[in-house]
């Protein structure tokens, strides 16, 4: 796989394709400080939009400034994965989103509605409709594989029920189903913690898919899988992008994965975004675009 590498110093039907045609036939080269970058507009009858960030800020406590007044929007049914180094502010992106991490300034746009403005009440209901999958997993490792995955369903759930772990029955056949769609059903009744790696991030797919969401949030899924591994656990969101209409966000460090599987791209730097572009424009990415992804003294590595 590609990857940068720093030297010393309900089911619906939404044809994907059409996306990424659409989007590299409007696209716009900006100058900015010297590099080149393509922007990928969306043309005007594409303009629904059920996400949107915009001017987003993250400063933590000791004054590190992980987000710099960043803006994009996304389109139902998108696949869009986020680029860059490690501390480039990709996981902070998708953690302000559904405010696993409160943002510094700006707004985030669910529907219209400013989910860094959301009551707890609101956000509940937000985030009722935005999976997460995480980079480790996350899961409970002392609790059995269907435990995990119906924790999906705690935002549907009476929060005292949920502590007995008492859902409905129709949840738990939910369940077995998102654990038979991810290929281990037989595993339902196994602690988490004697599931391998890979058969652990399928729990956490199985969880999100739970939630019955219109987007899910990726962060760096497959960052601690084997190249195989990483197409099985993509090829589940592909499949959930496509057939289920659930649109996704997701942060990938390797560059061929990026072009195998997304409509769109961003890349951040330094918090900032400093490129964008459709899947084309990714396959066709020139050298000086790279390093205004990933530095001066990076360079590509084929990673076998």
């Amino acid at each position: 796989m590609t990857t940068a590498s720093m030297t010393p110093s309900a089911r619906f039907s939404r044809p994907q394709a059409s996306i990424s045609r659409s989007c590299s036939s409007h696209l716009k080269i900006m100058k900015k400080g010297g590099a080149l970058r393509k922007e990928c507009s969306v043309p005007p009858f594409m303009e629904e939009r059920m996400f949107e960030v915009k001017n987003l800020t993250k400063v933590y406590d000791d004054g590190t400034v992980a987000l710099r007044d960043v803006s994009f929007e996304v389109n139902p049914g998108e696949f869009l994965v986020i680029i860059g180094l490690s501390g480039s502010g990709k996981s902070t992106l998708l953690r302000c989103i559904n405010r696993l991490i409160e943002p510094t300034e700006g707004q985030i746009l669910w529907d219209g509605e400013d989910i860094t403005a959301a009551e707890s009440t609101q956000l509940r209901q937000i985030r009722r409709q935005i999976g997460m999958i995480f980079q480790q997993f996350n899961l409970v490792k002392r609790s059995n594989v269907l435990t995990n995955v119906l924790s999906g369903r705690l935002g549907y759930v009476n929060p005292w029920a949920s502590l007995y772990h008492h859902f409905p029955a129709q949840d738990r056949k939910l369940a077995m189903q998102a654990l038979e769609r991810v290929g281990i059903a037989d595993q339902a009744r196994k602690r988490a913690d004697e599931l391998s790696g890979g058969q652990q991030q399928r729990v956490g797919v199985a969880r999100a898919l739970m939630q019955q969401p219109r987007m899910i949030l990726a962060d760096e899924p497959v960052a601690s899988l084997d190249p195989v591994l990483a197409h099985t656990i993509l090829g589940y969101l592909e499949q959930m992008n496509q057939e289920d209409d659930i649109t996704v966000l997701c942060s990938l460090h390797y560059l061929d994965l990026v072009q195998r599987y997304a409509t769109r791209v961003i890349g951040l730097r330094e918090g900032q975004i400093v490129y964008r572009g459709s899947r084309e424009d990714i396959r066709k990415m020139t050298d000086e675009e790279f390093k205004e992804i990933y530095g001066e003294d990076a360079r590509q590595v084929e990673i076998r």
